[in-house]
């Protein structure tokens, strides 16, 4: 084998090595988080709110069957976004979000605050 070509072989194996190695460091560094913010509807019937104790108890047990059986991540916050009675129902609109999900929201209404 001619040395120049020899040379020529080793020079572009090393740079095909380099730009892998930057690849995978680059790939092994910019690991994607994940922030879970879910907003769901649920709702209960207008006679469980015949009192306080009552609407407490149902809106309860509402919550308590999405986080059991609708959401698969451990909630951080949960917040009623909105309530509304539509004929014989009270519809309850909840955001729900983990403690990355959080800090993402937090993000977003600091954002909308600041001026441009």
């Amino acid at each position: 084998m001619d040395v120049g070509r020899a040379l020529v072989v080793s020079r572009i194996v090393g740079k095909i090595m380099l730009t892998t190695l930057i690849a995978l460091g680059l790939a092994a560094w910019a690991t994607p988080a994940t922030a879970y913010v879910v907003q769901i509807t649920t709702s209960i019937p207008v006679a469980s709110a015949a009192d306080d104790t009552q609407l407490k108890a149902a809106l309860n047990s509402a919550i308590d069957n999405i986080l059991q059986h609708a959401i698969a991540f451990v909630p951080t916050v949960v917040t009623v976004r909105d309530a509304r009675v539509v004929g014989d129902r009270i519809h309850i609109l909840l955001l729900i979000a983990d403690g990355d999900g959080e800090e993402t929201m937090q993000q977003l209404i600091d954002a909308d605050k600041t001026e441009l």
